[in-house]
Formats: C-alpha cells, sequence, structure tokens
C-alpha cells in the first residue's frame, strides 16, 4: 500500500461499519469524492516502460466471480472456444488458484498494469464463501492486488450495513469472526456506487470514483451498477436507497474528473449483453462495430459521453470484447468476461502523456481463458484449505443420491432440468394442507447458480449430493411462501415471462410437474406464451379459479419482473428453499436408488 496514504485508505471507506445511511449521506458530503487516488499496490506492472509521449496501461479486469474461489463444477466451469478449423471445444476454466497464476503472469514486465471488476464478486456464492458472508472472496480479492471495482446487484443482498463491513471490516453482527484471535479485515480496494445514493439525504452511499496513478499516469474509474437492482434483489437490501440511471451518472463524474485533470476514464458498469455466439472468442464485431451484441449495454454504450474511454461490463455473464460506437459514432471498447472467474479480459491503454487522455485508436481488448494447466497458486490453495476446514462439518453432509449430471446453471435450455428438480421438490415439501396446500410451484432461474454434478468433488463419492453442493445451487436461503392466485393471475405472470421488463431476456420459470404450455419463440410479446396450451394436471387453467401456488419470497415479492406473482393472497411461510430441496432429496433417492435427471418437457418450446 505505499502509494496510499493510510489517511487516505480510510477516507476512502465512507461507509462505517455501524453507520445508518444519514451517517453515510453526513459522511460523503463532508469529504470530496474522489480524492483518495494513488498507487495502492506499490510495485509496477504494465505494457510500456514510459519513455517518450504515450505509455501503454495494461488493464486487468473480470466480473461476476460470485464468490467461487475453487474451480466451478460441471457445465458452470467450462467455456466455449473456437478451435482453428473452426470447430466448438469446451475448456475447463475458472478457480481463484488458477485466475490468481494466471493475473500475476499477465503483469509481468508490465510497470503500468490496473485490475478492476465490474460486480457481483461476493454473494450467490458456494458454501465455503457463502457460509461465511463471502469474507473468504473479499480476502482472495485482496490477495489477487484487486484496484478497484464497481458494485453490482449481488453485493446488496444483505444490504447496505453488511455491504459497508465487507469494505471496512469487522467481525459479522450475529456470525460473529469465524478465526480465533482474527478479525475481517474488510477490502483492500474501493467499491464505487456512483449511481447508488441514500434516499433521505441524495448522497452516494459509497465512492462515486476512484482515480488510479503511477508515475503521473491518471486513470480514472466510474462504478456503477444497473438501475434495475431493486427489481432483482430483495426488499430489505435495498431498504433506503435509491438506483439511477447508469448514462446520467457516468456522464455526471466523467465531468467532475475532467475538472480535475483527470482526461482518461474507464466506466466499471454491472450490466450487460448478449452477444450472438457463446465462444468466448466470438468477433462480435461483425459485420460492422458492435453489431453481434444486443441488450441494454448497447444503449448505455451508445450515450455515455465520448470522454469515457472504455467501458468494463458484467451481470449478464457472458463474454465478449466489442467497439459500440459512442454517441460521437466513435468506436470505443465494451468488453465483459463471462463469470466465476472463467475469464479475464486483457486491455491496452495506450495513454498519452501531452493530452493525459487514452488514445482510443490505440486500444486493443482480448478476453483470456483461465485454463486450469498453470501451477495454482500457493497462497490460494492455503486460503482454499484453511476455509474448507472450517465449513467441512456442515458442507460434507450427504443430502442424497443422483445418477448422472442434473445441469441448471450450465443448461442454456429455457426449461432446465436442474429447474424441474427444484420446482418439484418445492410443490412436494408445501403440497400437504399444513404446509400450505401447493397445487404447482415456480422457480426463478436466476436463482439456480450451479448444476447438480454425479463425480465425486471431495470424497464423498460418485452421486452423492452433499450440503455443500445443494447449497451452491441454491445459495440464497430464500423462505417458501404459498399464496393464493387466480387462473388470469397466474396465466399473467407466464406472460411477463417474455414481455415488459424480460421482453429483450426473456426469464423463462421452471415449473413444477402437473404445469404445461407452449412457448412460441416466434411471436413477440406476451404472444409468445400460447394461452390455451396452458394446463395444470391435464386440465386449462381456468381464468377464474383460485390456486395455490408455491414459490420463494423473492418471487412472491414480485422480483425478477414479475408484478403478477406479488398480488398473491392468503399467504403462508414455510422453511427456507434449500431446506426444502435437500428434505426432497433425502425422501425420494437412496444409493441403490438414485435421482434421474428430469425430462425437461413440461414447456413445449416453437422456434
Amino acid at each position: 500500500m505505499s502509494g496510499t496514504p493510510k489517511k487516505n485508505r480510510a477516507a476512502r471507506r465512507i461507509l462505517a461499519g455501524a453507520a445508518g445511511l444519514a451517517t453515510v449521506g453526513a459522511l460523503v458530503a463532508a469529504m470530496p469524492a474522489g480524492a483518495h487516488s494513488g498507487d495502492r499496490h506499490g510495485k509496477g506492472h504494465g505494457h510500456g516502460h514510459g519513455h517518450g509521449r504515450t505509455v501503454d496501461v495494461q488493464l486487468l479486469s473480470f466480473n461476476d466471480l460470485h464468490g467461487n474461489l475453487e474451480p466451478p463444477a460441471g457445465s458452470s466451469g467450462q467455456v466455449t472456444r473456437t478451435k482453428p478449423d473452426g470447430t466448438a471445444e469446451k475448456v475447463d476454466a475458472g478457480g481463484v488458484e488458477y485466475l490468481a497464476t494466471h493475473l500475476r503472469t499477465a503483469r509481468k514486465g508490465n510497470p503500468y498494469s490496473v485490475t478492476a471488476a465490474a460486480g457481483d464478486l461476493i454473494g450467490a456464492s458456494p458454501l465455503m464463501s457463502g457460509l461465511f458472508h463471502d469474507e473468504p472472496t473479499v480476502e482472495a480479492l485482496n490477495k489477487l492486488k484487486l484496484d478497484v471495482t464497481s458494485v453490482g446487484n449481488h453485493e446488496f443482498d444483505e444490504g447496505a450495513k453488511e455491504l459497508a463491513r465487507i469494505q471496512n471490516g469487522g467481525c459479522h453482527p450475529t456470525g460473529g469472526c469465524y478465526e480465533k484471535g482474527k478479525r475481517f479485515k474488510g477490502a483492500d480496494f474501493p467499491y464505487l456506487a456512483a449511481n447508488v445514493t441514500s434516499e433521505k439525504t441524495g448522497k452516494p452511499l459509497l465512492d462515486p470514483y476512484f482515480v488510479w496513478e503511477r508515475r503521473g499516469v491518471k486513470i480514472g474509474f466510474i462504478g456503477v451498477t444497473l438501475e434495475g437492482t431493486p427489481n432483482i434483489v430483495t426488499a430489505e437490501g435495498v431498504k433506503g436507497l435509491k438506483f439511477g440511471d447508469e448514462v446520467e451518472t457516468i456522464n455526471k463524474y466523467a465531468k467532475v474528473l475532467e475538472r480535475k485533470g483527470v482526461k482518461s476514464i474507464v466506466a466499471l458498469v454491472h450490466e450487460g449483453g448478449a452477444p450472438a455466439s457463446q465462444s468466448v472468442d466470438y468477433d462480435c464485431d461483425s459485420p460492422g462495430a458492435g453489431d453481434g451484441i444486443s441488450g441494454p449495454i448497447t444503449d448505455i454504450a451508445k450515450k455515455v459521453s465520448p470522454q469515457v474511454d472504455a467501458l468494463v461490463t458484467g451481470h449478464t455473464h457472458q463474454a465478449y470484447v466489442c467497439t459500440i460506437p459512442d454517441p460521437a459514432g466513435k468506436p470505443r471498447m465494451v468488453t465483459s468476461a463471462s463469470s466465476y472467474g472463467k475469464l479475464y479480459t486483457d486491455t491496452t491503454l495506450t495513454y498519452d502523456r501531452r493530452t493525459r487522455d487514452i488514445v482510443r485508436t490505440s486500444v486493443d481488448s482480448a478476453n483470456r481463458v483461465v485454463t486450469r494447466d498453470v501451477p495454482k497458486a500457493a497462497d490460494m490453495t492455503s486460503l482454499i484449505q484453511r476455509w474448507n476446514a472450517l465449513a467441512a462439518p456442515i458442507a460434507s453432509k450427504p443430502q442424497g443420491y443422483i445418477s448422472a449430471d442434473i445441469n441448471g446453471r450450465g443448461s442454456t435450455a429455457y426449461e432446465k432440468p436442474l429447474g424441474d428438480l427444484i420446482a418439484d421438490a418445492q410443490l412436494a415439501g408445501l403440497a400437504p394442507a399444513d404446509k400450505g396446500g401447493a397445487q404447482l410451484a415456480l422457480m426463478n432461474p436466476g436463482g439456480i447458480r450451479a448444476d447438480l454434478v454425479h463425480a465425486s468433488a471431495s470424497g464423498e463419492g460418485d452421486g452423492v449430493v452433499t450440503y455443500g453442493e445443494a447449497f451452491t445451487v441454491q445459495p440464497f436461503t430464500n423462505m417458501m411462501n404459498v399464496v393464493d392466485l387466480t387462473g388470469a393471475q397466474l396465466l399473467a405472470a407466464l406472460q411477463q415471462q417474455v414481455s415488459g421488463a424480460n421482453e429483450a431476456s426473456p426469464k423463462i420459470l421452471q415449473v413444477s410437474k402437473g404445469l404445461t404450455y407452449t412457448l412460441d419463440t416466434t411471436k413477440a410479446g406476451a404472444a409468445r406464451i400460447v394461452t390455451d396450451s396452458v394446463k395444470l394436471d391435464g386440465q386449462p387453467l381456468d381464468p377464474a379459479k383460485t390456486y395455490r401456488v408455491a414459490m420463494n419470497e423473492f418471487l412472491a415479492g414480485g422480483g425478477d419482473g414479475f408484478p403478477a406473482l406479488a398480488q398473491g393472497k392468503n399467504k403462508l411461510v414455510g422453511p427456507s428453499d434449500l431446506d426444502v430441496f435437500n428434505a426432497y432429496l433425502a425422501a425420494n433417492s437412496t444409493a441403490a436408488k438414485p435421482i434421474a435427471p428430469p425430462a425437461a418437457d413440461r414447456i413445449t418450446v416453437v422456434q
């Protein structure tokens, strides 16, 4: 930390661990934003050597790690790349032991190197990190020498006070300190949240920007999360907070940085797009600049001020390196590095010492696969072993048995085999009259964070599902709800999968056995749901009839763009989704009779 005086480091951490939002606003108001620049890691990294008018700055970036310190299992831990002969190959990727080695190797010989991220580094994490409120992940990111990150929506899963603790350190208010004699020290890097403000004061919750500086080279980073964060996080997590427009916020702080003499600016945006191909080396500038990508980030990129030289993005878990034209019509780099630490982006920013700006025509960028054929970083191996030992008594308990991989996160289909299994578990757990009398269950696809993998992960044996593996699939521990919905409200919810907030990027609910319908992707909007095809146990859905529907509390609150589901009445609150899932595995599988992957044939898709 040689380049950052302790005073500045403390000042950067605006959110005091016990501070309420009003205090936070006062602290922000009392301190000039961005007063905390500096060479944070002391040692020089970067492409060029700083002689002459220009210098090459190496920008290494990643996003959506979600606490995946160990290599993600099954298809969740693979990326697709194109071989020279044009065929696709799947490559095992990810794991912080390998990510550390790749990043450290990339930095060698580069005196100007900065490492940045675009949010969701924590939250929805596997058990080894999630059980300890993601302290292991923050510790790993500190060791990785991360310089700066934006917040993502998942940084708000446990609310503003917990995010303050993640930034500032201190023991968890209920979990306490997890290791004897050790106190969690917090993140060495600043979390940026330029568009997240206190409803009471209007002041930013965290720093809006950060200025990285090395030997006279200055680059400003502005961090934002998606404006729609409140729609995809529990209400408690965003209580008292306001989320502003991404473009307006970035443009506002770009002017602030310019006034401070910082001409080189990178936006860290936790919002993304969808490339036309899943291959990590797909050219999304074909046939023209930015033609191969769609989604929210394209609109944002086209409107963000030309003062901003590059956008590092995330949220959609996709891999892309595109040049989307800025408002002046000039190409500008927009990147995203998949998720779970499977890729990192290596970008060269050519800095002109005279203009103090980036020479945009010289910007070069590529996504690199975090392959597992490199030596493991010993410090990361040690970290994982230490936390695994603490988690082991809980993580290793067997819950049930499967006969083959049951894909969830790794499935690209609308209906996922693991989605069917989870919905069936929820229906079974909440169907008894005294448990809610559910007739069907609905599961949001984004809540399925991994696959169930048949191969033994840590000596438990092939086909055994441990508590740790089940937790990794459903890490939110949302409480289950059973509510009354009319057939008309249910149909409206199905239509909201493909219309309204979800029209551009459909969110197809996973459904329990007995609920069937046809999804016609050749049509547009709500018309994609073929109304008269919707049936429950073979009977057409009756718009006037009332049905008991099980779902997690997030969906029951209208989350993920499903306002119709928030109209439920006569709510009964049940056990957590994870407890229901584990109970189903225990009741419906043995070593001799494991659960087979569901056929995933409830939704008929017309393409």
